[in-house]
Parts: C-alpha cells; sequence; structure tokens
C-alpha cells in the first residue's frame, strides 16, 4: 500500500501516522516517553530517548513490507531547539521552554537591544522567556558559553527530526515564525538582534521549496522540511476553504488564526496575547489565544462541588433558551491574568452560588466564555472575513458554538472534525493534491 509517513511528535504524545492516497488513515502507533532533568534539575524531553524512538520507528517502516512509503513529513512542537555539534551529535538537553528565563538576562538583552515592546511588535513575539526560542540561544551563549562555541547546526525540533529521518538539515518559516523573536515582520528577515549576536549563523538554511527527494537506497521518497504542529493544523483549511476566514483552534488553549490579514500587528493587539506566525511559504497569519480549556475545567469544578454533582456533569447539558435569557451576575475569570484580551488580574470571583442548578451555572459559564473569546476574535480582524470555522474539543459542544454563532451573526460558522488535523496538515504540504475537500463532516451552526 502506497503511503504517506508523518511523524507527529508532541509534548506528551509520540506518534507517526500513516495515510493513504485518499488522505484516509491506515495505520499509527503512538507512544508517551518519559521525561528526564536538565543540568539544573528542570524537568524536559529525553532528547536521547526520543532520538532513538525516531529512528526505531522510521526504520520499521522502510523495513515494512505492507507499506511503501512515498512521502514523509513531520509536525512537532515549537519553542525548543536541538543543538548539534561538528558530528552533528546534540550538545545539550533539550531544553524546556518552561525553563524560568533569568531576569539579569533579560534585563541585559534589552538594555542592549532597546525597548521590549518594540521588539516585540517587530518580531509579533509578546515577552515570554524560554518560550521566544531565540532567546534560549542567547541564554545559552551567556550562561554555557563553552558549549554555545561548540555549535555546529542548531535546529527546531520539527526539524531536528526530519533530519534524523532524511540527513537534511534546513530550518522552515512555521517554525522561525513561531513567537521565536527571530524574525522581523517589518524586514522579512532575520531581526538585527539576531545578526548582531551572529545567532543567525548556527541556524540551518531556510529553503523556500516545499519538498526534496530523499534517497533510501534505490527509492525516492519525497519529504518535507517539518512544520510548526499549529502552523500545520492550518493548511487543511487554507487548502480546502476559498473565502477568507478564522479558525478556532480549541483545547487547553484556543489560538485563533487569521492568515488573510498582514496588517503589523499593534501595540494594543500585543498587550492582549496576539501574536504573528508564518505559513509555510513564508506569508503572514495573525493570531491570537485563550486560556479558554483550562478556564473551562477550573469552572466547571468549581460548578461541579458547589452542586455536588459529577465533574463531568457538562457534557450531558443541553441548549436551554429559557437559562440563557435570565439575568445572572456578571463573568469574572480565575486563569487569564497575564494573558488573552482581558490581562489585567481579577480581583473578583465568578459566582457560582447565584445559579439555581449546575445546568443554570454552567450555560453562563459559556456565554461568558464566548463573550471574551469574541473580543479575541475582533483583535485578530474577524470582521474582515466571512466565515469562522471550529475545530478541537469544544467543536462538540453545542452551546459553545451556538453561542459563537450568536455572537457573529454576519458570518457562516463550522464546526469540523479533523482529530488529526496536524499530521494531516503535514501529509498534505508534503504530496500538494491539486483538489482537496474536507474528509470529515462539516456542519454549519445556526444561530
Amino acid at each position: 500500500m502506497k503511503v504517506t509517513a508523518i511523524f507527529d511528535i508532541g509534548r506528551t504524545n509520540k506518534k507517526y501516522v500513516l495515510f493513504d492516497e485518499k488522505y484516509q488513515i491506515v495505520d499509527e502507533f503512538s507512544e508517551a516517553l518519559p521525561e528526564t532533568t536538565d543540568e539544573d534539575g528542570f524537568p524536559t524531553e529525553d532528547i536521547d530517548l526520543l532520538t532513538n524512538w525516531v529512528q526505531t520507528k522510521w526504520m520499521e517502516l522502510l523495513e515494512s513490507p505492507k507499506y511503501d512509503i512515498k512521502a514523509v513529513n513531520v509536525a512537532g512542537y515549537g519553542a525548543s531547539l536541538v543543538h548539534l555539534d561538528a558530528s552533528n551529535k546534540p550538545l545539550t538537553p533539550l531544553y524546556s521552554y518552561l525553563k524560568p528565563f533569568p531576569e539579569s538576562l533579560s534585563r541585559q538583552f534589552y538594555s542592549t537591544y532597546g525597548d521590549p515592546t518594540r521588539i516585540s511588535l517587530q518580531t509579533g513575539s509578546p515577552s515570554m522567556g524560554m518560550l521566544n526560542s531565540g532567546m534560549q540561544l542567547y541564554w545559552l551563549k551567556y550562561t554555557r558559553p563553552d558549549i554555545y562555541a561548540q555549535i555546529a547546526t542548531t535546529l527546531h525540533l520539527p526539524q531536528y527530526i526530519l533530519y534524523l529521518l532524511t540527513g537534511r538539515k534546513v530550518s522552515d518559516y512555521t517554525s522561525l515564525g513561531c513567537h521565536t523573536a527571530l524574525w522581523s515582520f517589518e524586514m522579512w528577515d532575520y531581526h538585527d538582534w539576531v545578526k548582531q549576536e551572529g545567532i543567525h549563523k548556527k541556524l540551518a538554511p531556510v529553503l523556500a521549496s516545499s519538498s526534496f527527494i530523499y534517497r533510501h537506497n534505490d527509492k525516492g521518497i519525497q519529504s518535507g522540511f517539518g512544520l510548526h504542529d499549529s502552523s500545520s493544523a492550518l493548511i487543511p483549511y487554507r487548502m480546502a476553504v476559498k473565502k477568507p476566514f478564522v479558525l478556532l483552534s480549541t483545547g487547553t488553549w484556543c489560538i485563533n488564526f487569521n492568515s488573510f490579514t498582514s496588517k503589523p500587528l499593534t501595540s494594543y493587539q500585543l498587550e492582549r496575547d496576539c501574536m504573528n506566525y508564518l505559513t509555510p511559504e513564508g506569508s503572514g497569519v495573525t493570531a491570537s489565544r485563550l486560556f479558554l480549556g483550562r478556564e473551562h475545567d477550573y469552572q466547571v469544578n468549581r460548578i461541579a462541588e458547589y452542586f455536588r454533582v459529577a465533574p463531568d456533569f457538562y457534557k450531558q447539558v443541553k441548549l436551554d433558551e429559557e437559562i440563557l435569557k435570565a439575568d445572572t451576575p456578571p463573568f469574572y475569570s480565575a486563569c487569564m491574568t497575564g494573558n488573552g484580551p482581558f490581562p489585567e488580574a481579577n480581583t473578583q470571583e465568578w459566582q457560582v452560588s447565584a445559579f439555581s442548578s449546575a445546568e443554570a451555572a454552567y450555560h453562563h459559564l459559556l456565554k461568558g466564555l464566548t463573550d471574551m473569546l469574541a473580543v479575541s476574535l475582533e483583535l485578530v480582524g474577524v470582521n474582515d472575513v466571512q466565515a469562522i470555522y471550529i475545530d478541537g474539543g469544544f467543536a462538540r459542544n453545542e452551546i459553545f458554538t451556538k453561542l459563537v454563532a450568536r455572537n457573529f451573526p454576519k458570518h457562516t460558522v463550522h464546526v469540523t472534525d479533523l482529530p488529526y488535523a496536524t499530521s494531516l496538515g503535514s501529509a498534505l504540504h508534503v504530496t500538494r493534491p491539486q483538489n482537496f475537500e474536507f474528509l470529515s463532516e462539516i456542519r454549519e451552526i445556526q444561530p
């Protein structure tokens, strides 16, 4: 069977997915690998274990009599770097993007290169410490100079996995444009601070093409260059939907993507958790974030405890128009200080006790969350497009999707079921079909 193999490397699960020529999944394998710690004792990915896992699974696939691998690509999480020495071996642990960034080093950086807001606007990257992967290289240069001097090539994680599969070392736009503080969206090149520090010399070259031919023995396999997972999940929509849209990728975070605007970020957007991404072709994507799933789960637990119902009670709650009409106290978030469209710290708590039932409280929780989401969507220019697509866990929540549609009555609102959007996007990008339509059901939501 002819297949496209995708290595989809998440923080928790490492998997490969095999697609047939109609982009149906024919096989998959997923495994959680134990973490390790870096030299400071901070938890992180075990790069040696991951390397061995990828190489072993790739060899198994190449030698499998069941499959004829015609194409391969990678999707992986961002803000993570692998530093290779002259022998192409990892020099350091895969430092976690959750690792604290030293305040003294941050002061040194901004005293040298100027106002944090200006740099964030130019790079489309809120200042987030190690979550800005460029700052990881800056940190390494000044805290581990002996190690930094030995770096021959630095790769973002998706491109390191690609190197393990094909031996090709590249950089790609989706990883460089993912809140790294490396890329200037004004100059469409590495930012001046990157060049002044010489960091760009450590990075592999950026290639404009979408694929190359990898030779395995006498066989040619079409290979992509690896993709940042969030950007990969946008690809099926960009290929299948012809009119401008905003994609809501929902889960613990709701990330709202508008790839149909090229306006630079404003300081107002930056303060409200907006950032820029890059498409695989190098064009800009404006995005905003809302800590939707985390807030939802926190408040659901409060509701369940107060009304003494099962923690998953909300899965059986049906839309009740009478509940939505009732006057209620205002919603106050608990998990969104410093992020989202309302980053100011809340001094008040949402009053669960004001409701007569768990069902009533849940309706108004979602009303509060979707009202916040509406502001987050307006920050990325939702009023400049015609359609909204909702993907991920909240796409299956009837109350949530109805409330989104009611907040945007002039838009068409669709829910989709692409559970493997990240893997599928990576497969589509390397194989580039002439025509692609969603293989799963798309439903339009009536307000």
